[in-house]
């Protein structure tokens, strides 16, 4: 759940987005520019945070009226050197905001520090990731608590990500869009039955920036409580293409992830900012395919 330290929703004096290079980043550097606050965006090429330096360059860039975002990641985090990757990455934000006070934090993190279960996740679900990348996560955002002290610190948690741009091409509706405009047949794990909440990547700048207007602090996970199986947004990435093309099962190699099931309760959300709504699944992959194919 998410406090609000603003009586009086306003956008920050300048919002430092690190990671502004990135998927997220980058929509939500877009949407604060849009909004017409004041905006400084770094990504990997302007300022790495493996940097013996990292710390101290990043600390002259900070004014205490800040409010810092971060993005940055190297993700998804899949081996031992990449979780070391990111530590080291956080620790030298952390170092940084030690050094110079920011006036608020915000961290996207993920849905991946929860732990599996048969009912709808909420912010009060048990913090038990599975994987290194829910374990990384976790990791960093503890770090992030530890070194915030006083200053409101916001932890947001978005479950799978689609949108035009994505650079990850995982496997979901962002690959199948691609896969069918190219006229290729879309595979599936076993028959795509498996059942997941997707957020639009504008859903989540969105939040971002009423989360800075509103200086909130605390846990608020980002996610529609509506879900859908991998086979329908196949039908769907089909639907909204030129090309035809086959939908195809396959064995699959391992169990199938999260029991097939993994869905959310907005309702936190909604109790934040009760005049926002998430993008239905069909409106986004819609604009996705108008924006990244015309």
């Amino acid at each position: 759940m998410l406090r609000h330290h603003n009586t009086t929703p306003g956008l920050p004096a300048r919002s430092v987005i690190l990671g502004a290079g990135g998927f997220i980043g980058g929509a939500t550097l877009r949407k604060l520019g849009g909004s017409g606050g004041a905006v400084l965006g770094l990504g990997r090429k302007e300022f790495d945070l493996l940097d013996d330096r990292a710390a101290l360059d990043l600390a002259t860039q900070l004014h205490s009226e800040d409010a810092l975002v971060i993005v940055a990641a190297r993700a998804p985090c899949k081996t031992p050197a990449m979780m070391l990757e990111n530590i080291r990455m956080m620790a030298a934000v952390c170092d940084a905001v030690a050094k110079r006070p920011v006036a608020h934090l915000v961290y996207i993190s993920s849905d991946a520090v929860y732990a599996d279960g048969p009912l709808p996740l909420s912010e009060i679900s048990a913090a038990a990731p599975t994987s290194l990348h829910g374990a990384m996560h976790l990791a960093r955002e503890q770090m992030l608590q530890a070194a915030a002290g006083a200053t409101p610190l916001a932890v947001l948690r978005p479950t799978l990500v689609y949108g035009a741009g994505d650079p990850h091409n995982g496997y979901g509706p962002n690959k199948f869009r691609r896969q069918a405009n190219r006229g290729e047949a879309i595979v599936l794990f076993g028959e795509g039955e498996e059942r997941r909440d997707h957020v639009d990547v504008d859903d989540i700048a969105e939040i971002v920036r009423l989360v800075l207007e509103h200086r909130s602090a605390g846990v608020l996970n980002i996610a529609t409580g509506t879900v859908a199986s991998f086979r329908a947004l196949a039908d769907k990435a089909v639907a909204l293409s030129p090309c035809k093309v086959e939908i195809k099962g396959s064995p699959r190699s391992g169990p199938m992830p999260h029991n097939g099931y993994r869905s959310f309760d907005p309702a936190a959300t909604l109790q934040s900012f009760p005049n926002f709504r998430y993008t239905a699944i069909d409106d986004g992959l819609e604009r996705a395919q108008r924006q990244e194919f015309g």
